[in-house]
């Protein structure tokens, strides 16, 4: 049994769905699609799968999609919750079940009509009764009724205490579109987006303007998991998962966490940061590209310091010079990433880490040995380092 998740286990294929704004069928179906497509990816047959692994927000049943597209007899099923924060947290329960023998192939899919169904840009208004309504409950008075007025409120403190300027919130919106803009998946393929478009674009929560905020997007996308000894004799070269995560910081709410002595950084990803270092054995001078979720271009920023790319509060200048491009230091969302490919919860970042590692990411760097994907921030989050296997 191993001690700790440091190579137990493998990404071996990958599925989606295209990225629309209204797909025009079910989330099942659309999770049926993307599941079916990562098995076949795999090289593997539907009867080969007994894992499968999805987000507590996800609509489409496990057992449902596992009787559409030919799956068997199930060993192992899990859900993660926290939205965005789950991303790779749906990959950590994967990599676990795959390590300990729960599973030996394991389908983690993500399934949502985002902008033609329920609407996340939505908020708490007309959303089920939880738990998280206690604290929510204290700020929706105020106008604070969605991610964006939930982050705008941390991206004005981390601004006021580092310097930081919508100029350099642009930054990275330029970086990943300029990805996007090669990427024939991606919603904004073709559409460059220049410092002016960024700077003239309406305001949606102070200082959050249109292209701070990741896209409404129906689509669905899977991989499958399975250890390094499977993945040696399936088509297309492995990412190994090196390390990775889940972490809750002390004090933590949803999405919110306003009550913290400091508003302006992310205890929770530093946690996960920490575990997947000291798991993998690796650091940040060995990561040569990075997945990093962006439902908001402000968040970049926290996590490229929470992973130590750059000092407490120096984000805005590592932004600068190219850094997050082909050629620069740490190339970031190479498919356009949730601003500009699609927002899929994260999942589709999944599938360009495994991506990046292969070599066939519309936008490859020259060095792809380690790839960081991170998961959504201001929740219980989630993280993982891939690598190629010898």
């Amino acid at each position: 049994m191993p001690t700790t998740l440091k190579n137990e286990a493998a990404i071996v294929g990958i599925g989606e769905t295209e990225y629309s704004k209204n797909s025009g069928r079910s989330e099942l179906a659309l999770a049926c699609e993307a599941t079916a497509a990562a098995i076949k990816d795999a090289g593997l047959q539907p009867t080969d799968i007994d894992g499968m692994t999805t987000f507590t927000m996800d609509t489409s049943d496990e057992i449902e999609v596992a009787r559409a597209v030919g799956i068997k007899d199930l060993t192992f099923f899990s859900r993660t919750p926290h939205g965005g924060g789950a991303a790779i947290g749906v990959l950590h329960q994967a990599v676990m079940a795959v390590a300990t023998g729960s599973a030996k192939a394991v389908v983690v899919y993500r399934a949502l009509n985002g902008r033609s169904g329920a609407r996340y840009s939505e908020g708490v208004s007309g959303g089920p009764t939880t738990s998280d309504l206690i604290h929510w409950s204290w700020y929706m008075p105020q106008g604070l009724m969605t991610p964006a007025s939930w982050v705008a409120m941390f991206t004005q403190r981390y601004m006021y205490e580092t310097g930081c300027t919508s100029e350099d919130l642009a930054q990275v919106c330029i970086a990943q579109r300029n990805h996007a803009v090669k990427n024939s998946r991606a919603f904004f393929y073709e559409k460059p987006l220049t410092l002016e478009d960024h700077q003239s674009a309406r305001r949606i929560v102070d200082p959050l303007r249109l292209f701070d905020c990741c896209q409404e997007t129906d689509g669905a996308a899977a991989c499958i998991v399975v250890s390094p000894e499977m993945a040696r004799d399936l088509p297309h070269p492995p990412a190994l998962v090196r390390g990775v995560a889940q972490g809750a910081g002390a004090d933590q709410e949803v999405m919110t966490s306003f009550y913290r002595p400091n508003i302006a950084v992310l205890p929770e990803m530093d946690l996960v940061a920490k575990q997947c270092y000291e798991i993998s054995g690796l650091g940040p001078d060995d990561i040569d590209a990075a997945v990093i979720y962006d439902a908001f271009s402000s968040i970049v920023f926290w996590q490229l310091e929470s992973f130590a790319f750059c000092g407490p509060g120096r984000a805005k200048d590592f932004v600068q010079d190219g850094n997050l491009t082909l050629g620069g230091r740490l190339p970031i969302n190479t498919h356009g990433g949730q601003l500009s490919e699609a927002y899929i919860h994260g999942m589709n970042g999944v599938n360009e880490g495994v991506r990046l590692i292969r070599g066939t990411s519309f936008n490859q760097p020259e060095k792809n040995e380690h790839v960081l994907v991170t998961a959504g921030v201001g929740v219980p989050t989630s993280g993982m380092i891939l690598g190629q296997m010898n």
